[in-house]
């Protein structure tokens, strides 16, 4: 008993000094007033998002950026994706629309895509994005500026997340809870070590000739998670990567309920642990059920401790994220439910084999 409380402590402990050293060193996208005219190529991966892309096509649009290409990858969509694409490139030069082909084996939905945008770019710069996102003016000036200045290979950014129900509130803060107490994010640059590397589909940014060389998309053609594996390959090609928070330059819906932000969080789950389903217990055993056996020793002392520093992480995650800190503080129980029934659920798909989504198996 005694050794297992003092185990759960001594995460809470290393979980706080992550996250006090990322709120420290506030890892986030700097705004810069220089303008570059390094031509960047936009390429979005669009699989059934009718209701979202027009808000992206339209933001980019509204950017101060004017050199650039945007190509839509229409990822055999059974809604009007290619259709409300198409419609908007008609009258918005620089922007094309390309019809997906079939799926081929060997590959996961996305990543096809994204290879086939990148044979098609003609840019400096690759930019990949998610189509349920929304840009700021500066984002792409400020993310050049910043591959320029660091020499890297691959930028990417967790975006600021847009959470207008209840369900998504008590589900997608924990992505950047997650991120921000298990890693010093400034170390994916810092360190050589490739295995020190963590990234987001949801903004991409690659050297294009770089990427040109390494066509990274093929080389994690059945990856699930794409991203973290890209920045691992980076890394190993002795090419600098950088992971880092948007600082408001992007807001993205991830989740539009909280069925779809389970369902969405299940899917990659225990990929995000290599597929260890022991690593995913012990890691939910220690989150969730170590605070539990704290609260019941009734010992005041600890209890206060603990809950200290949980309430404390929670907060500086929250300032980071730029999310509410009283609201993720309230709900923190209800949210680590949801991570051991995001986790168990997970599992479960894993060992059936029946983990879909949008209506292919993954």
């Amino acid at each position: 008993m005694i050794i297992a409380i003092s185990i759960t402590l001594f995460f809470i402990v290393l979980r706080f000094t992550v996250t006090l050293f990322n709120f420290i060193s506030n890892p986030k996208l700097t705004r810069v007033n220089r303008h570059y005219t390094d031509f960047v190529s936009i390429l979005i991966p669009a699989r059934n998002e009718a209701g979202n892309i027009l808000s992206l096509l339209q933001s980019i649009n509204r950017q101060d950026y004017r050199d650039f290409e945007v190509i839509v990858y229409d990822d055999e969509s059974s809604d009007k994706t290619y259709a409300v694409c198409t419609k908007f490139a008609d009258t918005h030069k620089g922007f094309r629309v390309i019809k997906g082909n079939e799926l081929p084996d060997g590959w996961t939905g996305k990543n096809y895509a994204c290879h086939q945008l990148a044979k098609q770019a003609r840019g400096d710069y690759f930019l990949f994005l998610d189509a349920d996102e929304t840009i700021a003016n500066g984002l792409i000036n400020s993310a050049v500026h910043r591959m320029k200045i660091y020499k890297l290979g691959l930028l990417s950014l967790f975006a600021n997340q847009v959470m207008p129900t209840m369900g998504e509130k008590t589900t997608v803060p924990l992505l950047h809870y997650m991120l921000l107490n298990l890693l010093p994010l400034r170390l994916v640059y810092l360190s050589k070590n490739a295995g020190i590397a963590v990234a987001c589909g949801q903004f991409m940014l690659f050297d294009a000739a770089i990427y040109r060389e390494n066509w990274w998309h093929q080389l994690v053609s059945d990856k699930v998670v794409e991203d973290a594996a890209i920045m691992k390959l980076v890394k190993s090609a002795s090419c600098n990567g950088e992971v880092l928070l948007a600082n408001g330059m992007i807001n993205c819906r991830m989740y539009k309920s909280y069925r779809e932000a389970i369902t969405g969080f299940s899917k990659n789950a225990l990929a995000v642990f290599n597929y260890s389903i022991f690593s995913v217990l012990i890691y939910i055993i220690m989150l969730a059920g170590g605070p539990m056996l704290v609260l019941m020793t009734l010992n005041f002392n600890l209890i206060f401790f603990m809950l200290g520093l949980i309430i404390l992480t929670r907060i500086m995650i929250s300032l980071s994220a730029g999310q509410s800190a009283i609201y993720n503080v309230i709900t923190h129980p209800i949210q680590m439910i949801n991570l051991v029934m995001i986790a168990f659920i997970s599992i479960q798909k894993n060992l059936t084999n029946t983990n879909v989504w949008k209506g292919r198996r993954v």
